[in-house]
């Protein structure tokens, strides 16, 4: 059976990123992960590259990415994200505005843009932020670091000082993402000291600008200002309390002080006074992570019991974490009580649709459910998230071949979404498709990065459909993508 991060690229790394990381020429000292952003010198920031080509590289650099961390494939926390970060992008600079965002399940402080239009961030980051507005701060400073070109205008200002190796900067910004601020920057920065004080100085003033420019956002957004320094302040009293080799990495890779806190409360000054919107979503997603974060399911829900008589200024979001907690211990009776008492309290809530049907899938009943997912599947055309969640409890009410006909569209719709792709496979083994199963098979490898596994499934699949000339042409072509993201590796 195909599971996520089943198939290892430990070769991949070996061959192709690590000995890259070792040659690479450009240093990012100051600028780590908002440095994760692979150059479009296509603007008047340099020459190099079309903005295509970098969009191109950085789906690229998203594929190797996803093969080596632990992405957090959760439906619910993806379109909570995706949606904040599309209506940031609305009123922000950014001029292409072809987004993808990746979270990472990792418990650190942190966030990132790449070039080409991905956004990621740390799960961790909802522990830190104490609003939406302030975890929305910081995907709005990421964006300006793209909307700004910062890291075309850092690798120009490279050329400068000396070669670029672009191909050791994407794989040195791999580690910056995956094992930590240190061993990236050390990659990174090995083969520059002579330049470290220039380099400093340059993202230092980037860093600046994308305040500015994030602050803006967000007025513009109707968010508030205010929420970058009380975002700054936040993390730099999780500096103080830090040993030295616990720093938040958002920290270790975006330099922060006091002077830098300074100027943006000055620039306050230029915005109406505004309080930060309550959002019952947000504090949901906060619950959502609690529950990961904690040392066990049960630890979990002796977390949020005892939070009961304090009282919470959202207390939906508290029931709904007690819920989660209940639903990961197994006991799946009280969580489905709980969760359906919130339900019930808000019908139209679509986070406590699908949690609720998280829990009667382990329950491995679903039939009771099934109505009011096609209701609002049919209100929600389109909704990924829904829509996945009706073709899970098809598939456990033993319905695979609707559950089939339900995702299958969806998917060749979205196209980059793996994990459409996954419960795509699952559903079609049991349907009996193997055809289909080996080409969303194919899908999924290939947007992880993993070329030998993808290609093989979908020769599989070609084999399967010799008699079918329609149908071997598509996959045919699916294999040119495959071939094709190989030649992007090797010009690398």
């Amino acid at each position: 059976m195909l599971t996520p991060k089943s198939v290892t690229t430990k070769r991949l790394f070996s061959q192709w990123l690590m000995p890259l990381v070792m040659s690479c020429a450009v240093a990012l000292s100051a600028s780590g992960n908002n440095g994760l952003k692979i150059p479009d010198l296509g603007s008047s920031a340099g020459t190099v590259f079309s903005p295509e080509y970098e969009h191109q590289l950085g789906r690229t650099w998203l594929k190797i990415f996803r093969s080596q961390v632990d992405v957090y494939e959760d439906p619910i926390m993806q379109r909570y994200v995706e949606n904040l970060v599309y209506e940031l992008v609305e009123y922000s600079e950014l001029q292409d505005r072809r987004i993808e965002v990746v979270i990472v399940n990792n418990p650190t402080m942190n966030a990132f843009a790449v070039p080409g239009g991905v956004i990621g961030i740390h799960t961790g980051l909802f522990q830190f932020a104490e609003t939406e507005d302030q975890f929305a701060s910081v995907i709005a400073h990421e964006i300006a670091h793209l909307s700004q070109r910062h890291f075309s205008r850092r690798v120009e200002f490279a050329k400068t000082q000396q070669p670029l190796a672009l191909a050791g900067l994407l794989a040195g910004l791999v580690l910056i993402a995956t094992t930590g601020s240190d061993m990236g920057l050390a990659a990174l920065t090995a083969t520059q000291a002579a330049t470290q004080d220039a380099a400093l100085r340059y993202s230092r003033g980037n860093e600046q600008e994308a305040d500015r420019i994030g602050m803006q956002t967000l007025a513009l957004s109707g968010r508030n200002p205010a929420a970058t320094p009380a975002m700054f302040e936040q993390m730099l009293r999780a500096a103080r309390y830090a040993s030295s080799n616990r720093i938040p990495e958002f920290l270790r890779t975006h330099p922060l002080s006091e002077s830098r806190i300074s100027d943006t409360k000055n620039r306050l000054l230029q915005y109406p006074a505004k309080q930060s919107r309550p959002s019952l979503d947000f504090h949901l997603m906060k619950a959502k992570v609690q529950v990961d974060l904690a040392e066990s399911p049960e630890t979990a829900v002796a977390q949020f019991k005892a939070q009961e008589a304090r009282d919470p200024i959202f207390p939906e979001a508290h029931d709904y974490g007690l819920a989660l907690a209940l639903s990961a211990a197994g006991r799946f009776d009280e969580a489905r009580a709980r969760m359906t008492s919130l339900l019930e309290n808000r019908p139209t809530s679509q986070t406590y649709l699908i949690s609720l049907v998280d829990i009667a899938v382990q329950q491995r009943d679903t039939s009771w459910v099934l109505p009011t997912l096609e209701r609002a599947t049919r209100i929600n055309p389109g909704n990924k998230a829904l829509t996945l969640a009706y073709a899970r409890a098809l598939m456990t009410d033993q319905q695979a071949h609707i559950a089939e006909a339900v995702l299958e569209p969806i998917a060749r719709d979205i196209k980059n979404d793996p994990l459409l792709w996954y419960w795509l496979a699952e559903i079609q083994g049991l349907s009996g498709n193997i055809q289909g199963l080996h080409k969303a098979r194919g899908e999924y490898f290939l947007l992880h990065g993993i070329a030998d596994e993808a290609e093989k499934q979908f020769r599989y699949a070609l084999k399967l459909a010799s008699n079918d000339f329609v149908e071997s042409s598509k996959i045919e072509e699916r294999l040119k993508a495959v071939y094709a993201f190989r030649d992007r590796l090797e010009e690398l």
